[in-house]
């Protein structure tokens, strides 16, 4: 069982990370799913995608949740029957999930060039302290994407924009931890953000202060 790591936040907050090893029947013999979910992966044309989805049942299972204790409301955004707050993330190689008593957002993202060609598209605010030229950068981004992407997710609003609504602080890559804001609808939103790098890839999560 490739657990690759855990973290716990908070008291009430952790954080598990899955390194995406197994095969496709390995993965799926030992999980009892939902008919929906089950109908929903074997709809799925990439494998690849296939054991993402399968890893977080896996990792639900870490937190002592099964596929039955997870359902989905009309925005898309994942919740628990017991009424504590989940958010999951899946890429490539690696799955991720963060549960916790607040509303949270997790995203891993594989760290790679072609960042660089679309951060017009979701940033703005932080590009007055980015050096595009720094051996960084791309690493930068990476964060800048997982922290916002966290935030939608936590917040599952629809009209809400990376690049207009979500403002990343300025940060160090070895601090590991940021502070973000949500400006939308005239109302303002602080979150205390955090993110790791592992492997060629970046997990950004939030939690509500």
């Amino acid at each position: 069982m490739p657990l690759y790591k855990s973290i716990s936040v908070n008291s009430q907050t952790t954080v598990k990370i899955w390194k995406i090893e197994e095969s496709y029947d390995d993965l799926i013999q030992p999980l009892d799913l939902k008919p929906q979910s089950l109908e929903r992966v074997l709809g799925m044309k990439s494998e690849l995608h296939q054991r993402g989805f399968l890893s977080v049942r896996h990792l639900l299972r870490e937190y002592g949740y099964t596929d039955q204790d997870l359902y989905y409301d009309d925005n898309g955004k994942p919740h628990l029957k017991d009424g504590k707050h989940i958010s999951i993330t899946h890429s490539f190689t690696f799955s991720g999930a963060i549960v916790s008593n607040k509303d949270v957002g997790i995203d891993i993202e594989m760290q790679r060039d072609k960042i660089g060609v679309i951060a017009k598209k979701f940033v703005e605010y932080e590009f007055n302290y980015l050096d595009t030229c720094s051996e960084d950068y791309i690493r930068k981004l990476t964060v800048i994407w997982g922290i916002k992407e966290s935030l939608y997710k936590l917040f599952a609003t629809p009209g809400m924009l990376f690049k207009e609504h979500f403002l990343v602080i300025p940060f160090m890559l070895k601090d590991e931890e940021t502070v973000a804001w949500i400006d939308y609808q005239s109302k303002k939103y602080r979150y205390n953000t955090a993110f790791l790098e592992f492997k060629g890839f970046t997990c950004a999560y939030v939690i509500p202060e």
